[in-house]
């Protein structure tokens, strides 16, 4: 079974060069499995024709709002609803930052705005309009609204200039869809629950420029979010600072110091929450006091007073909701299962995932990781090196176990 088979992807076409692109991964698309329904905009078919596009998608090609001949309507909430994923390839600048702004002036925008699925882009532009702030801009606020960004290219461009700006191969397009739906398994177990992920380090302030932090990637965290959400889940990730976007579909929260990460979550979680994972690498203390400017070195030492932070996953654990399901995580260095065992019932989680920093290829900035699945009403799982994807698919399935016990 291919992965891809069954899924429903609207392809929306804007106007630009790499528009013929587009023929390429439309059929790639449809080789894998999926239905494919294109959306062009009035200057993408300037590019490419609406009939290349219908006879590699199997499928009337929509542009307008309605059928001219007939005045049949292209109604852009079926579409939003039908669709498992709506794709933009390429996404240009103009339309970008027309998404970011929440202009709805063409049948592609419009369908968007009334998408219920996740979204996708694939900028392609030349490489001054990628890099300009405005850009930069639009592209950080939709991500930070759960766009999967599938970043561009370097290369040679349309202009005769080299540089980032390239609309990813479509072969590169069709992994990322195909990475992004292979991580829920195709499966929708979880719609209609509420799940709140922590992730990513924290940063404690010392002075204006020197802090106190941890080398988390957050790549743990955010391969859960995107899991969670490819199977139905609305999923709410608080995280500390990173340099990844935010999965498709998921609402990002983001914070910088262990009490911001305590009030955000919390805050949220006071709205309602089925499963919360406490994924982030928190920090234990913070300095005492914090200089309003930088400290100068003066020769002698100089003592730094910590005092601990409030503890996210135990003061959750206290006000626990019924029927709630909490997944802490506990990397360790020694005593390994007997640490992390004894924070099940010290913070009322249902499971604990422990990782070693002993393992070679896990942890901290790796994209794999090898984890042990602790609960208190079965034998651990031991989970070899993997993934941090597939890791996080496993850690998914074995809190729908917990939920269907």
């Amino acid at each position: 079974m291919k992965v891809l088979d069954g899924r429903k992807i609207i392809l929306g076409v804007t106007g630009g060069i790499a528009a013929y692109k587009a023929a390429v991964l439309c059929r790639l698309l449809v080789k894998e499995g999926a239905e494919v329904k294109v959306v062009m905009t009035e200057t993408a078919k300037k590019f490419i024709t609406p009939l290349t596009m219908a006879t590699l998608s199997r499928n009337p090609v929509l542009v307008e709002f309605f059928n001219p001949e007939n005045g049949e309507w292209n109604s852009h909430v079926s579409l939003g609803m039908w669709a498992d994923l709506l794709l933009i390839a390429p996404a240009t600048a103009n339309t970008l930052a027309k998404m970011a702004c929440g202009v709805a002036d063409n049948l592609l925008l419009t369908t968007c705005l009334s998408a219920k699925c996740p979204v996708m882009v694939a900028p392609a532009m030349d490489l001054d309009m990628y890099r300009h702030p405005a850009t930069v801009e639009n592209l950080r606020i939709l991500s930070e609204r759960g766009v999967k960004v599938v970043e561009a290219e370097e290369g040679e461009l349309a202009s005769g200039l080299s540089g980032k700006g390239r609309m990813a191969e479509p072969e590169a397009v069709l992994e990322a869809v195909c990475s992004y739906i292979a991580v829920g398994d195709g499966s929708l177990e979880f719609s209609g629950r509420r799940v709140i992920i922590t992730a990513g380090p924290t940063v404690e302030a010392i002075d204006p420029v020197r802090f106190i932090s941890n080398h988390s990637s957050g790549k743990m965290g955010y391969a859960l979010a995107a899991s969670f959400s490819a199977r139905g889940a609305d999923v709410v990730l608080v995280s500390g600072p990173v340099s990844i976007p935010a999965p498709a579909g998921v609402k990002r929260i983001c914070v910088v110091s262990a009490d911001q990460m305590y009030d955000s979550f919390l805050a949220e979680y006071s709205k309602g929450c089925d499963v919360a994972v406490f994924c982030a690498a928190v920090a234990d203390y913070r300095p005492e006091t914090v200089s309003g400017h930088k400290i100068k070195r003066d020769g002698n030492e100089m003592m730094l007073k910590l005092v601990p932070n409030r503890d996210i996953a135990a003061e959750a654990g206290k006000i626990k909701m019924k029927g709630s399901i909490h997944v802490g995580f506990a990397l360790e260095t020694d005593s390994e299962m007997e640490n992390a065992s004894l924070k099940l019932a010290k913070k009322n989680l249902d499971m604990v995932v422990m990782n070693s920093l002993r393992v070679k290829g896990s942890c901290f900035g790796s994209d794999t990781n090898q984890v042990t699945l602790i609960r208190s009403d079965s034998e651990p799982v031991f989970i070899p090196m993997a993934d941090k994807s597939e890791i996080a698919g496993i850690i998914v399935s074995a809190v729908l176990t917990i939920m269907n016990a």
